[in-house]
């Protein structure tokens, strides 16, 4: 299963990744046609009420991940960092997520030590071979312009810093490389061509295109909470318009088509 997962990171053909936040969203994903579908971190925390980037989600996270792991679809995981500073922790969480049926597990840096986030990933490695360990690095996320935008992408100091810590990771083991909130081509391409391994970026509607990401080398590309905020938002959308008196407009699934994703 994880190799099947680790082939669908095609050069010029790269895996778009659609993120689901309960068992609902990831069965009518999979109905789609989508063959992998991670999950968000963010729409199992304000699922649950919970802060996102926090640490504070393991036990949500891993129910959803049993929920998940043996559905017709590879499952990949957003475990934040680890939700601990300890790689051993980490090694275990992992291992806990391939026997529920996991074939990935996102770890993101949240620009803490290099070294130790570089410890995690082996750790995970160790615990789980078999787990497709995706590093990610919040170089860019984390900026001033947090989310969509490049920031200071076009200055040397944040790429450089960028390619250090994904160096160190690859060097750890990892399988693949995120770098949410890069934008720039120019970046992305030569990011794409220095790694041996897959580069991943999340998609955004003010970035390149998927088709231009697939041309600059991209081999993943993630939607990350995107879907899970356009839902909130259409349901926020549909209540404005009953209240304006209007219909709401939109794809509604019937109450039994829902149903059937039980």
């Amino acid at each position: 299963m994880t190799a099947a997962f680790a082939e669908l990171h095609r050069a010029g053909e790269p895996l778009l990744l659609p993120c689901a936040w309960d068992h609902a969203s990831a069965l009518g994903l999979a109905g789609q046609g989508f063959r992998a579908i991670g999950t968000t971190s963010l729409g199992v925390a304000a699922a649950g009420g919970l802060p996102d980037g926090a640490s504070a989600t393991r036990d949500e996270t891993l129910r959803l991940a049993l929920t998940l792991g043996s559905a017709p679809f590879l499952l990949t995981v957003d475990a934040e960092d680890g939700y601990s500073d300890d790689p051993d922790e980490v090694g275990e969480l992992a291992r806990q997520l391939v026997a529920v049926g996991a074939v990935g597990i996102n770890l993101e840096d949240a620009l803490g030590p290099a070294d130790r986030h570089a410890a995690k990933i082996a750790a995970a490695r160790a615990a789980a071979p078999g787990l497709f360990v995706n590093a990610r690095t919040d170089t860019y996320w984390l900026g001033d312009d947090h989310g969509d935008g490049d920031g200071d992408g076009e200055g040397a100091g944040r790429f450089t810093e960028t390619m250090r810590r994904l160096d160190a990771y690859r060097e750890a083991d990892a399988d693949g490389v995120f770098v949410p909130g890069l934008t720039d081509p120019g970046r992305i391409a030569a990011l794409a061509a220095h790694f041996d391994v897959p580069l991943n970026v999340l998609y955004s509607p003010t970035g390149p295109a998927f088709r231009h990401l697939a041309d600059l080398g991209v081999r993943r590309v993630s939607l990350g909470s995107l879907l899970y905020r356009r839902a909130l938002g259409a349901a926020l959308e549909t209540a404005a318009e009953i209240v304006a008196g209007r219909a709401p407009g939109g794809t509604t699934p019937t109450y039994d088509e829902v149903r059937a994703l039980t």
